[in-house]
């Protein structure tokens, strides 16, 4: 008898023992256990971030803060977001692919940017992000008087030493309009007679021909 009740006691403190374990390793209901929080947070932050946040510091389609100095990437849904990335390159502007005709702004990424560090190792390459505003005003539109590229539609003002600068083509701008560029063309022998005014513009049709307003 006495044999018979032992084993029965430890098979109740077995079975107590692993019932007091199981509790520890599960998570309560609508939250994570310690275990659980310090597993994840182990990870790389880039192999656990959703997919098109996070994955790739300012990949095209997300969104980042105002700031062109300062700024963080932030969800494109959060009311912190201020622009649009359209189009994303590695190294500088004036050495890779131009950004699309009717991008806002260009967002220069620093190689060893703490801000745009996305996984804590220093490790974002120097890069340009071509960001078109979430909200108007939209500088980069045709006569917007903004934005890294004329484009045909915007306005001019020539501010000295055969060098023109773009300008809002309604005059709101600081510098009222004196040319518009109604045409891109690769040479300037194919402009319209009416032009009086040659603008480089870059890409397959460099050559932008303005007449006079």
């Amino acid at each position: 008898m006495r044999d018979r009740f032992s084993t029965g006691v430890v098979y109740v403190l077995a079975a107590l023992l692993a019932a007091l374990l199981t509790g520890c390793t599960q998570p309560a209901a609508g939250g994570e256990s310690d275990e659980g929080t310090a597993a994840t947070a182990s990870v790389s932050p880039s192999a656990t971030r959703a997919s098109g946040f996070g994955a790739v510091f300012l990949a095209v389609d997300e969104c980042s803060s105002f700031g062109k100095a300062s700024f963080t990437e932030v969800p494109c849904t959060s009311e912190r977001a201020a622009a649009r990335v359209v189009a994303r390159h590695d190294g500088t502007p004036s050495g890779g692919p131009p950004c699309p005709a009717t991008t806002d702004f260009v967002l220069h990424i620093s190689e060893q940017s703490q801000i745009s560090d996305e996984d804590g190792d220093g490790a974002v390459p120097q890069g340009y992000a071509c960001m078109r505003n979430l909200q108007p005003p939209h500088l980069g539109d045709p006569g917007g008087g903004g934005g890294p590229r004329t484009i045909v539609g915007d306005c001019v003002y020539s501010s000295g030493s055969g060098q023109v600068r773009e300008t809002a083509c309604d005059g709101k701008g600081a510098r009222k309009p004196q040319y518009k560029v109604v045409k891109a063309v690769a040479e300037r022998s194919r402009c319209p007679l009416s032009t009086a005014l040659y603008v480089q513009l870059g890409g397959a049709q460099p050559v932008g021909c303005a007449r006079p307003l």
